[in-house]
């Protein structure tokens, strides 16, 4: 997978988990407007941890390419 695929992946993924954040809370139907500060915390927290739990997958499997990732999730 290509860096442009595997951004294309995490972002559709990421997309998901704030999908299925928001199906969950039987919020799916409601405008972005009216979910409060601490859902869109939620939602976010949900993508976050969808994308770290990607880019440890890509850095366990692809280590020579993932030199970026390694350093933005170490710090």
């Amino acid at each position: 997978m290509t860096a442009d695929e595997w951004q294309t992946h995490v972002t559709r993924e990421a997309a998901k988990a704030m999908g299925q954040w928001l199906e969950g809370r039987g919020r799916l139907h409601q405008p972005i407007a009216a979910l409060t500060l601490p859902e869109l915390e939620a939602m976010a927290a949900n993508a976050i941890a969808r994308f770290i739990v990607l880019a440890s997958h890509r850095i366990k499997d692809q280590p020579d390419d993932a030199e970026d990732l390694t350093r933005l999730l170490l710090g």
